[in-house]
């Protein structure tokens, strides 16, 4: 099943289609998510969100909801199924299609490469998990929520570790691709 999803991914790579994924991951960088930070500020003031937070205990959960106040705790959990269901999965379709298309064009062995195209999707998977603990912490609050006021740290951190992973081996593969392209160029024909 993964083997035909990666495949499936690296066959509808195209280059119109990692462009239009790369344009609409730039407009959203550059148009909404300062938009959405800055509307989280004023709640979240000092204490941070949990979706900026490398990792956070329980406590500091709690405190964050405790600082965000009635109002502040209403809009965060707006946010998570307004925005927060909309950017990981733009952000997603970036690094997906980036990786496949990257994957492809460097000529690296696609059995071990291409399926590198799926880390994207763990840490999605770990950034809904986050949202969805954090999204319960926040609206029982002042009564606690046993076990996903714990998860919600470690999915946060887990949903970084993969973003991070997914970005480095596209970082990798774009330079890797790049050397490729200048040194085919240099080859006399």
């Amino acid at each position: 099943m993964f083997t035909k999803l990666s495949n499936w991914f690296l066959k509808i790579s195209t280059w119109p289609l990692t462009l239009a994924c790369l344009i609409l991951f730039l407009v959203f960088s550059t148009l909404f998510l300062p938009i959405h930070n800055a509307t989280a500020a004023v709640y979240a003031g000092e204490l941070g969100t949990p979706d900026t937070s490398f990792y956070y205990t329980s406590a500091k959960l709690y405190q964050m909801a405790d600082g965000y106040g009635s109002l502040g705790r209403a809009a965060y959990i707006r946010a998570r199924f307004a925005f927060d269901i909309i950017w990981p999965l733009v952000y997603l379709a970036f690094l997906v299609m980036g990786i496949s298309w990257m994957a492809k064009r460097s000529k690296i062995n696609l059995r071990i490469c291409g399926r590198l195209n799926l880390l994207p999707i763990i840490g999605v998977i770990f950034d809904f998990l986050e949202n969805g603990s954090a999204v319960v912490v926040m609206a029982r609050y002042p009564k606690t929520t046993p076990v996903f006021d714990v998860l919600s740290g470690i999915f946060t951190t887990l949903k970084w570790i993969f973003m991070a992973a997914s970005v480095i081996i596209l970082f990798f593969l774009a330079i890797f691709t790049l050397i490729k392209f200048i040194h085919s160029r240099q080859q006399p024909r």
